[in-house]
């Protein structure tokens, strides 16, 4: 029988290194670190589908190292009585008791023959000593770090529209990740749905149709109105969100991130990793700017500062803040 993907004989071949989610492939021990869940999520269910690809009888064994009994990793890698091959997961590695520190140490000195083991820690100093031991081995570690940045979260969404085989417009990557981006799940999600069901290309206007009502979107909508000077459409998105139950405080917070984007971008001559934006931020933030007078700019930027504070709780009226807020700011632009 030939050794699956990343079995014991190619694993021989590599030394330790950090691998993607998307590249990481089997071996007698994996590990996947960090607390993203979702991508750990991601790297565990690759793993599982690349070996029941190769071995369609495998056998798959959840462990939960918090609750661990002496002896139990030892039993489930031992060979069964018709010798299929087995994959453990073993999860909760951020709060491992000691008899499964101490079993796992043991195991790494010699992996079982077709089991392959895959360790999930969430992050903390609990268990340092495994994981340097995993390392050390030469196991793969699958490094499962939040995406905070818009660019990380676009790369996302391109790569996900890569593997699918399908195409997204440029803007609409940017419009989804304006629209769902808060949370890699339903950012992931919203990708599966707009791959299954959109018949050609995905389009800015793909996204509008079925993100449109989402509450980031709808302040990107509001800011982009208001900074171009386009005082109605503003108010008109505006009024709607609020009429439907959206709080004015993402809002506001669109608002004063557009605006300070434009204001590093008039007092700095540099590139967009310099001032820490995403290069279409930052060429979005150059056109803009372009309708802006610094005096109006800082004078906006300061109004933002006080609706800020009346939205979360200083002033009686949040609405008719952020309104007047997006009223002076759609009035201050050239148009």
């Amino acid at each position: 029988m030939n050794p699956p993907p990343g079995s014991r004989a190619s694993a021989a071949k590599k030394s330790a290194a950090t691998v993607s989610w998307r590249d990481v492939e089997p071996a007698p021990v994996v590990l996947v670190s960090g607390p993203e869940e979702y991508l750990a999520h991601r790297a565990k269910e690759r793993v599982r589908n690349l070996l029941r690809g190769k071995q369609p009888d495998l056998e798959v064994t959840q462990l939960d190292a918090s609750s661990y009994t002496t002896g139990g990793l030892t039993m489930l890698a031992s060979p069964s009585l018709f010798g299929e091959a087995k994959l453990i997961e073993a999860s909760s590695l951020a709060q491992m008791n000691d008899e499964f520190l101490a079993d796992t140490l043991a195991y790494l000195a010699s992996p079982a023959d077709e089991v392959w083991l895959v360790l999930h820690h969430g992050g903390g100093t609990r268990g340092k000593k495994l994981l340097d031991a995993v390392k050390a081995s030469g196991a793969p570690v699958v490094d499962c770090q939040p995406m905070k940045k818009d660019a990380d979260k676009l790369d996302f969404v391109r790569q996900e529209f890569k593997t699918a085989r399908r195409a997204i417009e440029p803007a609409a990557a940017q419009a989804l990740v304006s629209a769902v981006g808060s949370s890699l799940p339903d950012l992931a999600a919203a990708c599966s749905q707009l791959i299954s069901d959109a018949e050609s290309a995905v389009t800015e206007e793909t996204v509008e149709k079925y993100y449109g009502g989402r509450v980031e979107a709808t302040g990107f909508k509001v800011a982009d109105a208001a900074i171009s000077g386009r005082g109605a459409a503003a108010l008109a998105s505006l009024r709607h969100a609020l009429a439907t139950g959206v709080d004015p405080v993402p809002i506001v917070a669109v608002l004063a991130m557009k605006l300070r984007q434009i204001a590093k971008v008039k007092s700095a001559a540099a590139n967009a990793r310099d001032l820490g934006m995403a290069p279409w931020q930052f060429d979005q933030a150059r056109r803009d700017a372009r309708l802006w007078e610094s005096e109006a700019l800082a004078r906006c930027i300061q109004v933002l500062a006080e609706t800020d504070a009346q939205v979360k709780g200083e002033g009686r009226d949040p609405e008719y803040a952020v309104e007047r807020a997006v009223t002076m700011i759609a009035t201050s632009a050239r148009r």
